[in-house]
């Protein structure tokens, strides 16, 4: 008992590691709420785009020496904005929209790191650095999972309707086009959060795979996000000791691991429960 107690202690004493259990259970909580939406909605699509189309307003923060969270949340919010525009009133399938907007985004994203003449200083956007994480980053996470309560608190009602049936939604004056605009607003802010600490590689991983997870396990969406907060926060701590005790093994990849790890096992168990 006194070497587990003592192994499980040891990385506690770093201020850099408890950083970044605080930042991962933070973060995780709220991309595991946000991320239940996501899967019930089929918007997983959408997820990675947010997360892959902030490079243009990274790189543009910092030519023009702004805060890199400042231009990352501009972009994703101009994302979000654009893919419910343009999908709305049925003018384009939302699928078109984001692969428009995705494209467009990314290229252009290039087109402004040429200016830099540095592709190099930008490599930690799309990996991550959880282990790294700033007191300011830790602020940001936190910033997050108070806005995801709040957004929830304020809109369950509304949006569980314009994602389960938007048409009776409509109908009902819950405002299925606001909610989705306000919802992929929130995912946005997810994945600007989570870039810095996970990377853009690997940010639609704490989006989804929690939430499907969930999926597998509970029926109603309320035990959904309560199971896939859990599992967010479990698998993220698990990966965390992994990767401080395991030298060399990347943090952010060993958190998605073992994220997926659960997945499966939701999926095995789900199986025997259908055939027996």
């Amino acid at each position: 008992m006194e070497m587990l107690y003592a192994w499980l202690v040891e990385p506690l004493e770093y201020d850099f590691m408890l950083r970044a259990f605080a930042s991962i259970i933070l973060i995780g909580a709220g991309t595991a709420m946000l991320g239940c939406y996501v899967v019930l909605r089929k918007s997983v699509f959408i997820t990675s785009a947010l997360s892959h189309t902030i490079l243009p307003g990274v790189v543009g923060a910092a030519l023009l020496g702004v805060s890199l969270y400042l231009g990352a949340f501009v972009a994703a919010l101009i994302t979000a904005l654009g893919v419910g525009l343009l999908s709305s009133r049925q003018k384009m399938s939302e699928d078109s929209a984001i692969g428009v907007l995705l494209a467009f985004m990314f290229a252009l994203g290039i087109l402004l790191m040429t200016l830099t003449q540095s592709f190099r200083d930008f490599a930690s956007l799309l990996f991550g650095s959880v282990l790294g994480v700033s007191g300011a980053d830790l602020g940001v996470a936190a910033g997050t999972c108070l806005a995801a309560l709040l957004f929830f608190a304020f809109f369950r009602v509304p949006l569980k309707l314009a994602s389960c049936d938007p048409e009776y939604a409509q109908l009902a004056g819950a405002r299925p086009q606001l909610m989705q605009v306000l919802f992929l607003s929130f995912v946005a802010l997810a994945s600007v959060a989570s870039v810095r600490i996970i990377g853009a590689l690997l940010t639609t991983a704490l989006l989804v795979i929690p939430a499907a997870s969930a999926q597998l396990l509970t029926r109603s969406v309320g035990r959904m996000m309560a199971v896939a907060v859990a599992i967010s926060i479990v698998t993220g701590i698990a990966g965390l000791y992994a990767s401080y005790y395991v030298d060399g093994l990347p943090a952010g990849a060993s958190i998605v691991v073992a994220e997926s790890l659960v997945f499966f096992a939701a999926w095995v168990l789900k199986i025997c429960r259908s055939r027996f």
